[in-house]
């Protein structure tokens, strides 16, 4: 799996951290989402999946290897 974040267009909800926190943070002056991990463990694919899926502005790819 490989993941991609636009911050360009993230909304700052904040809803891909709380799904995986360990690949997914925001930024403190704006909220804007910061990946931390861009080839997460196959532990955390169905979390970063969900976080994706529920990002309301699509900013969030995944790429299946």
């Amino acid at each position: 799996m490989k993941v991609t974040v636009d911050q360009d267009i993230c909304a700052s909800s904040g809803q891909c951290v709380g799904f995986a926190s360990r690949v997914f943070d925001q930024r403190d002056e704006d909220g804007v989402v910061v990946l931390l991990d861009d080839s997460p463990p196959q532990e955390l694919a169905d979390a970063v999946r969900q976080a994706a899926q529920v990002c309301p502005s699509g900013a969030i790819k995944i790429v299946e290897e």
